[in-house]
């Protein structure tokens, strides 16, 4: 008997998303869009936490102050809570009713910190203006991906750098949780240093560390989550947790504060410096937004597509040009409600894992961000101690791509090296790239392999070059 929705043969859901075709059903769909939203729910604690910090909280604090403001009572916070699962749920439509693929999509790590640490703390640029450089380059991706230019550029960077670019912002992010959590502080003496853990928030960041990292290693679905969720839960009686305005089920909090909130005169006057120099590092910060998304978008594609059989005799992943579209149009309609970049998530993995194989695995997530939004009461309680563990893990995860560089080839080897250390040394993850990319040419110029790389990777050097040259990061 065919798949359908009880038993019935030729059904809506069979027949819009093939699902006979695809050897799948309407039951085993779901059940590998619950597994993916379990996995990848961590995003809509996570992502208001990181971008807080860049000032979208109602007193407009930048930095690591920012954390003491409660995210359920400060309705800009709220609002990205809001803009988070909106444009999650969004993107991940699109992939399943448009590609008809079971990937899902939302806020990108990574991004989300290269959008707060270095467009924001690092460039001067505001919340505003930044969203103004995600509004940009979603554009410019519908652009580039409509006439293929997205798939020549991703193919014309050396795969060790992607590799290292992956590695380098996990390691970035593994960074930003340790001193989030106060397992690393400054210290005068050697820069940084261990943080005091017989605080409270440091112990329950440990705890809640060791909490995902068993749960990870007994495959536990959902492990980042359930491990945010206990972790909250240990910070009542060590008073890191406050109950004070907790509510379970609410109507979903205004997007007004975040909504089309963009700031484009600013961006030519920013921090005194002039138009020009203005408009270079925002051209930057754009290229560095395009270079990231497009390597961590499409790795995940390939390597999820891979382990689903969804490739071609080529290995080439069926409908990446419309995966890729979609990619875009949501990072566009991202910036509209108020969050940084969207990408595919490589959590859609467990739901492949779990036998979904069409678009309608990726619908049962977006549902699920949907009726996300009535429970913005509980984002509230969970501290920065909470999901600062899950940034440390996830950075872990990303870490493992750095196994597949080619450390034995030393022009490959220095390149990757900066990409990777920089990120985190810099507190930058523009700074790795850009290093790397000038290193690149150099390392290979210099041993008589020049023809090896693309014209592509050396224009992107000199823009690099002429962005230090101009106006050199701060």
């Amino acid at each position: 008997m065919e798949s359908g929705v009880n038993g019935q043969k030729n059904s809506f859901l069979e027949s819009f998303f093939k699902l006979k075709d695809n050897n799948t059903n309407v039951k085993t769909e779901i059940l590998a869009g619950f597994t993916t939203f379990i996995t990848m729910a961590y995003i809509i604690f996570v992502n208001p936490s990181v971008l807080r910090i860049a000032g979208m909280n109602s007193a407009g604090v930048v930095g690591d102050a920012a954390s003491k403001f409660n995210v359920g009572s400060d309705p800009i916070v709220s609002a990205v809570f809001v803009a988070t699962c909106l444009a999650a749920a969004v993107g991940t439509f699109i992939m399943g009713f448009y590609a008809n693929l079971p990937f899902a999509q939302a806020p990108g790590m990574g991004l989300n910190a290269f959008f707060t640490y270095t467009v924001c703390l690092t460039l001067g640029f505001n919340w505003h203006q930044a969203l103004t450089a995600v509004l940009t380059s979603g554009i410019l991706f519908i652009i580039i991906t409509v006439t293929s230019i997205r798939e020549k550029i991703v193919d014309a960077i050396p795969q060790n750098l992607k590799y290292a670019m992956s590695g380098g912002i996990g390691l970035f992010i593994a960074l930003i949780g340790l001193k989030s959590g106060g397992i690393i502080v400054s210290n005068k003496s050697t820069l940084v240093g261990f943080g005091n853990f017989a605080q409270p928030g440091t112990l329950l960041t440990i705890i809640g560390v060791l909490i995902i990292g068993v749960l990870m290693a007994r495959n536990v679905t959902g492990s980042i989550l359930i491990g945010i969720v206990l972790t909250t839960l240990i910070g009542i009686p060590l008073k890191v947790t406050s109950l004070a305005n907790l509510h379970i089920f609410s109507a979903p909090p205004s997007l007004a504060p975040t909504f089309a909130a963009f700031d484009f005169s600013g961006l030519f006057s920013k921090g005194g410096t002039s138009i020009a120099g203005a408009i270079l590092s925002f051209v930057m910060v754009v290229i560095t937004i395009c270079l990231v998304d497009l390597f961590d978008t499409i790795g995940t594609l390939v390597g999820t597509a891979t382990k689903a059989g969804m490739v071609d005799e080529n290995g080439k992943v069926l409908r990446l040009k419309k995966a890729l579209i979609c990619d875009a149009v949501a990072t566009t309609a991202g910036s509209f409600f108020g969050t940084s970049t969207i990408n595919t998530y490589v959590e859609s993995t467990s739901g492949v894992t779990a036998g979904g194989r069409t678009g309608l695995t990726a619908v049962t997530v977006g549902i699920l961000f949907i009726l996300s939004l009535f429970f913005s009461g509980l984002v509230g309680v969970v501290p920065s101690q909470a999901t600062a563990p899950a940034l440390i893990i996830v950075g872990a995860l990303m870490m493992g791509v750095i196994k597949n560089i080619d450390f034995g080839d030393f022009t490959e080897a220095l390149p990757c090296f900066f990409a990777i250390s920089l990120m985190a040394f810099s507190y930058s993850i523009a700074n790795g790239i850009a290093v790397a990319m000038i290193i690149y040419p150099i390392v290979k110029i210099a041993t008589g392999r020049g023809k090896e790389l693309s014209p592509i990777v050396y224009v992107l050097a000199v823009l690099f070059v002429l962005r230090y040259l101009l106006l050199p990061f701060e």
